[in-house]
């Protein structure tokens, strides 16, 4: 630009030339003319100057003003890679929840009402246990298959008989079907739970050695073993946690809004997730006892309830204190536990022992 504005300046510089050399033709040498040579020269060159600095200087703002807005383009752009950055970071993958939680409950929320309700049902039941007597692996094994579709308290009054005649996977494996069908025929299904212990015993004694399985993987092959009847002999047996999904478990969870799921395995999934897993084996029999003992299927005792301010679904049943504490049963109504032989604990809190099969 400097160069292009000193060329257009050029013709001014001739100008001054032509006229100083037509000045000094006319007026031969004398000092006047070459005093106006010299301002000539003088004013060729400034007007030659000038308009280079001007368009340079021009120039050098346009430049100036050209790289400002990148730069403040540079300040708005930060801003947006942070919140990329911060995007990204809500992105990472993070441990779900298989169940979307109630309708304007936050998944955090759910999970410290869950757990609350689970201190609290601690406080209630201590002393709470398997409802089903056994002595030993193969013992709990047996009587959970056999409590499908019938009570723990009916199965506690029939193994009795059957563990005496019994007392060994060997010895249920070479039983006769008929006879075993006869002692268990108080149980419902007598005849399909024949071929599930009997087969289980088969076996037990010939893939395991006679000993019940600690495996999930292995004790879910077995004859009528599903993930429910594994998970209480993991984790009453071995103390391997697990979530015993049962009726009263499943009910449950869907009333307190835990989960909407009613497939079993869904069901795990979705508590499983709002627990750790040493609560597990716990969680499960709290839950299993308030079931049988308050809030039941059809009538549940609201008005007794120790959870009922924690509960979505309070106002299903009796809310009347005194009507509610009617609908008790078992310890909490005064009324016998499900087991023969219930643990120490149990009877010390004021539990009573269920009668056997038969009697009065």
């Amino acid at each position: 630009m400097a160069v292009g504005a000193a060329k257009k300046a050029a013709p001014a510089k001739s100008v001054g030339e032509s006229a100083a050399k037509s000045t000094g033709e006319s007026a031969a040498k004398s000092p006047a003319a070459s005093a106006a040579k010299k301002t000539a020269n003088k004013t060729a060159k400034k007007t030659a100057e000038q308009p280079a600095k001007k368009p340079a200087k021009k120039t050098a703002e346009q430049a100036a003003k050209k790289i400002a807005p990148a730069e403040h383009v540079g300040k708005k752009a930060a801003p947006a890679k942070a919140a990329a950055k911060k995007t990204a970071k809500k992105a990472a993958p993070v441990k779900k929840i298989a169940v979307a939680p109630p309708s304007g409950e936050s998944p955090t929320a759910l999970v410290r009402r869950a757990r609350r309700i689970n201190r609290e049902l601690a406080e209630v039941y201590p002393y709470a246990h398997p409802e089903l007597d056994f002595d030993n692996p193969f013992q709990l094994l047996v009587a959970t298959v056999l409590s499908a579709q019938t009570t723990d308290l009916r199965v506690n009054q029939t193994t009795p008989a059957l563990f005496a005649r019994y007392p060994t996977p060997e010895d249920l494996a070479a039983a006769n079907p008929e006879e075993v069908e006869e002692i268990l025929r108080p149980c419902g299904f007598f005849r399909a739970k024949t071929r599930s212990v009997i087969g289980l015993s088969k076996a037990l004694t010939e893939d395991f050695g006679g000993e019940v399985p600690g495996r999930l993987e292995d004790l879910v092959k077995l004859p009528g073993v599903g993930r429910k009847t594994a998970f209480v002999v993991l984790g009453n047996a071995y103390g391997r946690p697990g979530i015993t999904v049962d009726t009263h478990f499943q009910r449950l969870v869907r009333r307190w809004r835990w989960t909407d799921e009613t497939d079993p395995d869904k069901i795990e999934a979705a508590v499983g997730a709002l627990f750790p897993k040493s609560d597990w084996t716990d969680l499960s029999h709290h839950v299993i006892w308030h079931g049988r003992r308050i809030c039941h299927a059809r009538k549940p005792a609201c008005g007794a309830c120790p959870i009922a301010p924690l509960c979505p679904a309070y106002g299903e049943g009796e809310t009347d204190p005194e009507k509610a504490q009617k609908l008790l049963k078992y310890e909490k109504g005064g009324f016998p536990g499900q087991r023969l032989k219930p643990p120490q604990a149990y009877l010390d809190a004021g539990g009573k022992a269920a009668p056997p099969l038969g009697a009065a």
